[in-house]
């Protein structure tokens, strides 16, 4: 289906024009046309597929036919992360260059400069607000913004915000909100959390779903059964083979995320690296950088998983294997965008190797095993135990990675239901946190008596709230 299909007015037919976009995608091709009908909406797709256009295209089509307030917000958009407020932002930038509205993104950790242009943008009712919960409800406390005219309000990503706990954050802004207006929410999972919010905020809502919480076509899945010390042998392997341009590598931790950052460099890797440490404007540098082939390899959190826009990324690299099922679908989902194609690359030590069953089984699909290279040595075996810790590994990993033969006793009566049986002589010893209280400065000598301590809560003055981070 082609966007000319719709009845879109001139202004928005040659923004499309101007930005390439010909044909739609699924999402968009089933929920455009009953947003212009003014339905409230439910739509669940996966991640990159179109969803910003979705719901933008809809009302800047109604702004244009006019008929609403030209010196009050009318639309309000909340995304869970400052980068995906951006991102909406610029496609924003877009959509209107042939239209005469303005939009302002409202977000956390700016400078004073950017404060007052979200104050100026405000009060002057700029047409389209973009923000963050934290950042948007710290203006309706102080009484900045007036949300009482608002006719659209649209939560993307409704899913990745209830995660990080904006649920109240929401209602509270849904109250200022007047109840004749409608409301869309995209998420790309369908979690019961998400449906009490929808009864909550949406009237008769239409619900599409579509490929719920499935990689992209375009996406070559593989998989390195390995151990945590053959991975970075695996990167040098893989890019001695083909270009590092366009990469995102995902870790866990962004204590990871900074020790692979410096391996890679040492190892001559042109690497920027992306986490929650680093300030908003040291953000935007990284992002530019990269966007503009400076940086080939960003090293990140899951920070990056949602709410970037770049459309040739070629390879993602699971560093390890995410927790959630979810966060796996967002972080492959970086690649193969907009109908392009693209690879995913997943190490899989030992102690994940359960995990990676999940996703596998979540997804309804086995990954395809790529056998390591002949130099990096033996694989551990692939043997995920559902439900329990993977005892990945050959010839006795199971004896040397639990604590030896004793191991094997200890499960062995808890099986059969009663307990382990300690030796008369053996004392447990003190844990490492507790030797210096317990036997003296010098960690010598008898054990002193523990004395029970009570620790009472810092009183907090009438009247004073506990402070909340964005």
């Amino acid at each position: 289906m082609y966007f000319t299909d719709f009845d879109f007015e001139d202004e928005v037919l040659d923004a499309l024009d101007a930005m390439r976009f010909e044909t739609c995608t699924p999402i968009q091709e089933q929920t455009i046309q009953p947003l212009m009908d003014g339905r409230d909406l439910i739509g669940v797709a996966q991640t990159g597929t179109g969803k910003t256009a979705a719901y933008l295209l809809p009302v800047l089509n109604k702004l244009c036919r006019g008929g609403y307030p030209d010196d009050a917000i009318n639309c309000v958009v909340m995304a869970p992360t400052r980068e995906l407020a951006q991102q909406i932002d610029r496609q924003l930038e877009g959509f209107t260059y042939f239209m005469p509205f303005s939009s302002v993104a409202v977000y956390g950790g700016n400078d004073g400069q950017r404060y007052e242009q979200e104050l100026r943008g405000m009060a002057k009712g700029a047409d389209i607000i973009v923000a963050t919960p934290g950042r948007l409800i710290s203006h309706i406390n102080l009484g900045n913004i007036d949300l009482s005219r608002v006719s659209f309000f649209i939560l993307d990503e409704a899913d990745r915000m209830l995660d990080m706990g904006f649920y109240n954050d929401i209602m509270t802004i849904a109250k200022q909100l007047p109840k004749e207006r409608q409301t869309m929410l995209f998420s790309a999972t369908m979690p019961q959390e998400i449906r009490k919010l929808a009864a909550n905020i949406l009237t008769d809502p239409l619900q599409i779903t579509l490929s719920l919480a499935k990689p992209a076509d375009g996406i070559a899945q593989e998989a390195y059964i390995c151990h945590e010390g053959q991975k970075m042998g695996i990167i040098k392997n893989i890019f001695e083979n083909e270009s590092t341009e366009r990469v995102i590598l995902f870790a866990s931790r962004k204590s990871k995320v900074k020790d692979i950052s410096i391996a890679l460099k040492k190892r001559g890797f042109n690497v920027g690296e992306m986490h929650s440490d680093l300030g908003q404007a040291e953000r935007d540098e990284i992002m530019f950088r990269y966007k503009s082939r400076k940086i080939d390899i960003i090293v990140a959190t899951d920070i990056l998983a949602r709410g970037i826009d770049i459309d040739d990324i070629r390879i993602v690299i699971n560093y390890d294997v995410p927790r959630d099922c979810d966060d796996y679908i967002h972080r492959v989902g970086r690649t193969a965008r907009a109908n392009t194609k693209g690879r995913a690359i997943t190490f899989v030590s030992v102690e994940d190797q359960q995990y990676f069953r999940r996703i596998e089984e979540f997804m309804e699909q086995e990954v395809p095993k790529t056998p390591l290279p002949e130099e990096l040595g033996e694989a551990p075996e692939y043997s995920p135990t559902k439900g329990g810790r993977s005892h990945g590994g050959k010839r006795g990993s199971n004896r040397k990675e639990h604590g030896g033969r004793n191991h094997g006793r200890r499960d062995k009566s808890r099986r059969e239901g009663g307990k382990p049986k300690a030796k008369k002589e053996e004392v447990a010893a003190p844990k490492p946190a507790e030797n210096k209280a317990a036997t003296g400065n010098n960690g010598e000598g008898k054990k002193k008596p523990q004395r029970r301590r009570y620790h009472r809560r810092p009183r907090r003055d009438k009247g004073q709230a506990p402070s909340v981070a964005e």
